[in-house]
């Protein structure tokens, strides 16, 4: 009896957490010593800009001068915006296109860049170098993209137009309608698969075979493979790709800056490019950076709405739902 109960003792003061040893305080100075650089380019680099930037939201300011408190009024202007559309603020003109721009290309890109996955993984020779070719334009610059569609797509003397007029088919005003210079960006801003269609790739290539085998074996067709298989299997794939798509989408600039400036009639003039103008073209930071805090609210909610919808269609292996 005595010996149980000092064995007892014994186990129950080994539980003890006792203070850590000097090999595991030098794994923790070094582990804080690795990320400290990381931590302190934060601070620097991120989070004092965003905090410094919430604060210049509530102020008057052209960087030149000292900022002037003006409390609420530059979000103030903002929502007066919306109701009574002003060609100074531009804030709902803006909101408008960018959303638009939204629901119109990240389904699109989704959907092209599944599809130039499902392409390069079928077991083909030379399939590395299709992959490659697929890749590249993701890695041309910007602006030599830009300098090269906007020459393709000129209404006099581009490539397209001398096509059409090859045919007898007038010259297209693509970038510079007011009814097709969206839906052109739209299309431009396909071009390039990019990263997604590599984690497409790779979620296609992580789905067990012998899913496909027994589907074959039950006599399913490929479609049905394709949509009771290969889209569930991915959906973790398809979550992170409309979320960052959605989060780079709101944040278009590039497109709208280099091709059109916003134009023509503001028909693309993106919530960024609006920011910007009003920033640097016009030196009026504080409403700047309060379009920019309220950018980065509707990011937010839009994010947290997909994060809440993902339950219902996103599916992890191993995971058991009740």
């Amino acid at each position: 009896m005595f010996w149980i109960r000092d064995s007892a003792a014994k186990t129950k003061s080994r539980k003890r957490p006792g203070k850590p040893g000097k090999h595991a305080l030098r794994e923790e100075r070094q582990f804080y010593l690795f990320v400290a650089p990381w931590i302190i380019g934060f601070l620097i680099w991120t989070a004092g800009p965003m905090l410094y930037s919430l604060y210049v939201s509530f102020t008057e300011w052209d960087i030149l001068t000292k900022p002037i408190w003006v409390g609420l009024k530059n979000y103030q202007t903002l929502w007066n915006d919306l109701f009574h559309p002003s060609r100074l603020v531009l804030f709902r003109k803006s909101l408008v296109v960018t959303s638009l721009f939204t629901v119109m290309l990240v389904p699109l890109r989704m959907i092209v860049n599944l599809g130039g996955a499902v392409l390069l993984n079928q077991k083909i020779k030379a399939m590395p170098f299709f992959r490659a070719v697929f890749y590249s334009p993701t890695i041309v610059p910007g602006i030599a993209s830009a300098a090269v569609w906007s020459w393709i797509m000129q209404s006099n003397g581009g490539l397209v137009s001398l096509v059409l007029n090859r045919f007898g088919l007038p010259n297209q005003t693509w970038l510079y309608d007011e009814d097709t210079a969206l839906v052109t960006l739209v299309g431009l801003s396909l071009w390039g698969f990019g990263s997604q269609m590599l984690f497409f790739l790779a979620g296609l290539q992580s789905v067990p075979p012998h899913l496909y085998e027994a589907a074959e074996i039950d006599g399913a067709t490929r479609w049905q493979q394709f949509l009771n298989i290969t889209l569930p299997m991915i959906s973790p794939v398809i979550f992170y790709n409309l979320i960052t798509s959605m989060m780079g989408t709101f944040q278009a600039f590039d497109g709208a800056f280099l091709y059109t400036r916003g134009g023509p009639n503001y028909a693309t003039h993106f919530y960024v490019l609006n920011i910007y103008n009003h920033g640097w073209r016009y030196w009026n930071f504080g409403l700047a950076s309060a379009m920019a805090w309220i950018l980065l609210l509707i990011i937010l909610a839009f994010t947290l709405l997909v994060v809440r919808s993902s339950a219902a269609w996103v599916y992890y292996e191993g995971e058991v739902r009740k």
